[in-house]
């Protein structure tokens, strides 16, 4: 975590990504305590000194407005824009997943089906943006995200556009701003650029996707750019026979050196895609990240929110290797008091490993972390997160020990929420002949709110007479305990008055 705020709002926290123009940082918005994806620019180490940075500026702010305009599902959100010191900062949504860099690292060769999937979900946001008209002009797989569920989404619209203008062209070195391996020939000669430019960076994606290389590359930005410009590429087909002939056709017609000889629009390719799309229904998603899930099942639920496992969540912030603790802590609930909890997760899930590693998984120290990132979780509304923390930190303490009954309690409340009532309910069950054990639980309020939760969630499973007689007998109990007048026997006669209305 650093301490710098941009825009006297975004917390800096660990850099994502860097490269010459800047850094695309995570940072925590203090004012809704979430987490999201700041971009800083130097305009400096683009532009020269003097006015032509200031109308950088200028025209930064002004583009960011019109990309944020964007409405579309595989578009980055933008949420802020604007100017902080030296630095342009641009606000984006965070995006789980992997970039498609890395996935296509991690699956070699790339599944042909994979490829066709991925491009199809490029072609619907390409013809969303360059409706507008914007033009992306910088599209690479390290500008594509893929989600869990699969569905891909663009990032840094908007940016490229400003950096690409006629006043970028005043740079020191004069060169193009773009990536070079990805440059149409006419964007690579400081021509007009349009959307059939952004076609041919998608046909170099297609091709690295099936190959695995970029169809030019070369040791010098110049040599690559000279390829482009008069270098056919190899046909796919020679190094993957089994990719279908109508995809290289289609690949090739994207790579054409003359814009004319391009398909018309990004229509137009994913019309040429269709036939080769996955069917919904004809296969099994392989599982998160599997680009052709879209397809196969439109609109399903994200594989980790589908079930009951454990969804991972977002990577903590690095700490460092012998953190202070007790500052760690102190930290926490400054964060905690400021109502920042996702930023309070994760320094706590950031800690955790290395605590482990100093004083023991199950040393006292560790297990207080914890017990904190696990209640800091539940507050937080991440019932899925918290549920192993919970069940971890029941597991350290005997069976009947008061402290493994509320950590149980805990993660039964967590099941409550994340909608599997008959699993809390059995959960619930089994603790409470426990908790009316007065040596294992001291607070006779406890075993109540267990029965209330028991007859909600019979309420829930269509159980009607099962819940009234629970709270029939919880009302004469907790008329007992507290009095007639007290709010909880109160809102128990409440509920039995509508249940017996509903009876009726």
């Amino acid at each position: 975590m650093t301490e710098r705020i941009v825009g006297d709002r975004y917390q800096l926290a660990t850099v994502l990504g860097q490269g010459g123009m800047g850094q695309v940082w995570t940072a925590y918005d203090q004012r809704l305590d979430r987490r999201v994806a700041v971009k800083l620019l130097r305009p400096d180490k683009v532009a020269g000194p003097g006015t032509v940075a200031e109308e950088l500026r200028r025209r930064f702010v002004r583009e960011c407005r019109v990309t944020a305009q964007v409405d579309h599902p595989g578009l980055v959100t933008v949420h802020d824009a604007g100017s902080d010191g030296d630095d342009l900062f641009l606000v984006m949504q965070y995006v789980e997943g992997a970039d498609l860099a890395d996935h296509l690292a991690e699956h070699d060769p790339y599944p042909w089906p994979w490829a066709v999937s991925v491009v199809a979900q490029l072609c619907s946001v390409l013809s969303a943006v360059h409706a507008v008209p914007i033009v992306h002009r910088d599209l690479k797989p390290r500008n594509v995200m893929v989600r869990p569920d699969g569905t891909v989404t663009v990032l840094d619209l908007g940016v490229a556009s400003v950096m690409d203008t006629d006043t970028t062209r005043l740079t020191s070195t004069g060169s193009p701003i773009g990536s070079p391996a990805y440059m149409a020939p006419e964007q690579a000669m400081g021509g007009a650029v349009g959307p059939y430019t952004d076609l041919y960076a998608l046909g170099v994606l297609l091709y690295e996707l099936l190959s695995g290389n970029v169809p030019f590359a070369g040791s010098t930005a110049l040599g690559v750019l000279h390829r482009h410009l008069y270098e056919p590429p190899l046909p796919v087909r020679q190094l993957r026979p089994e990719i279908p002939q109508k995809l290289e056709d289609l690949l090739l017609h994207l790579l054409a050196k003359d814009p004319q000889e391009r398909p018309s629009s990004a229509q137009e390719v994913y019309e040429a895609l269709v036939p080769l799309l996955p069917t919904a229904g004809s296969a099994v998603p392989a599982g998160p990240l599997d680009p052709t899930r879209p397809f196969l099942r439109p609109q399903a639920p994200w594989p980790d929110r589908a079930t009951a496992a454990p969804a991972p969540g977002p990577a903590a912030p690095p700490v460092p290797a012998r953190p202070d603790l007790a500052a760690t802590v102190d930290q926490v609930k400054e964060l905690l008091d400021q109502g920042r909890l996702t930023q309070a997760v994760d320094l706590l899930g950031g800690i955790l490993p290395t605590a482990a590693a100093q004083h023991g998984e199950r040393s006292p120290v560790v297990r207080s972390l914890r017990k904190q990132y696990a209640a800091t979780l539940m507050d937080d509304g991440q019932y899925r997160r918290a549920l192993p923390e919970l069940r971890r930190l029941a597991d350290e303490f005997p069976a009947g020990d008061p402290q493994a009954l509320r950590f149980r309690y805990d993660a039964a409340m967590c099941l409550e929420q994340l909608g599997e009532p008959a699993a809390a309910l059995a959960e619930y069950r089994s603790l409470l002949p426990l908790f009316e054990n007065h040596y294992a639980n001291p607070d006779p309020e406890l075993p109540l709110q267990v029965r209330r939760r028991i007859a909600h969630l019979l309420l829930s499973l269509g159980d009607r007479p099962a819940a009234h007689d629970t709270l029939a007998r919880l009302l004469f109990d907790a008329e007992r305990l507290h009095g007639p007048a007290h709010p909880f026997p109160d809102e128990v006669r409440r509920t039995l008055h509508w249940l017996g209305q509903v009876r009726g």
